[in-house]
């Protein structure tokens, strides 16, 4: 199904959502013909985005921002994603529609407290629209993966990236030009 269609069937599902609880649903991805719902995200995985976010602000070159919440879209490859934190050029922030992978210095996605479903998929997107660098956060099991050059090719012929490299929280990571204490981030409770 060509992407303009997926995008509409996503927008008009989003009009229904229900009202009774404001941000259930009313955020989507899109990947090829999937179009993943997503639930509003609890306060541990939007502090933890913070914390990134503003780790990340103290370092940045001067015109260049941290940003949560970004629609990062590929309309040639029909994929629309919303990374936790985005770093792109402030220029980049004026411009109408979606955001432009090829905009982007990182992109950053933090794993939600009830699972990884569509993880993996997200770093093949990633990779797919170029996106130089790629952190992956795990509070679930206090781990991080720096994923970077996007030039690799799997078995399934997905593109992927060429490097990865694990950590555990507590670990000082170096995420291209950018350092993240990862002490800084919350393990989610036990369920």
């Amino acid at each position: 199904m060509e992407y303009a269609r997926v995008l509409a069937i996503a927008e008009e599902l989003h009009r229904y959502a229900p009202d009774h609880a404001p941000d259930t649903a009313k955020r989507f991805e899109i990947s090829g013909s999937s179009i993943i719902l997503m639930v509003s995200s609890p306060r541990q995985y939007q502090y933890n985005a913070y914390l990134l976010r503003r780790q990340l602000d103290r370092q940045l070159a001067e015109g260049w921002v941290a940003h949560n919440w970004g629609g990062v879209e590929d309309a040639t490859l029909g994929i629309l994603r919303r990374p936790a934190v985005i770093v792109l050029p402030e220029a980049a922030m004026l411009l109408p529609g979606g955001i432009d992978p090829r905009d982007l210095g990182l992109a950053a996605d933090i794993v939600p407290p009830l699972g990884e479903v569509h993880d993996a998929q997200r770093a093949y997107d990633s990779a797919a629209m170029a996106i130089p660098l790629y952190l992956l956060v795990n509070p679930r099991n206090g781990t991080a993966t720096v994923m970077s050059d996007p030039q690799d090719v799997d078995s399934e012929g997905r593109r992927c990236y060429r490097s990865r490299t694990d950590y555990v929280f507590g670990d000082k990571i170096a995420v291209g030009e950018w350092t993240v204490d990862t002490s800084e981030f919350n393990r989610y409770p036990s369920s």
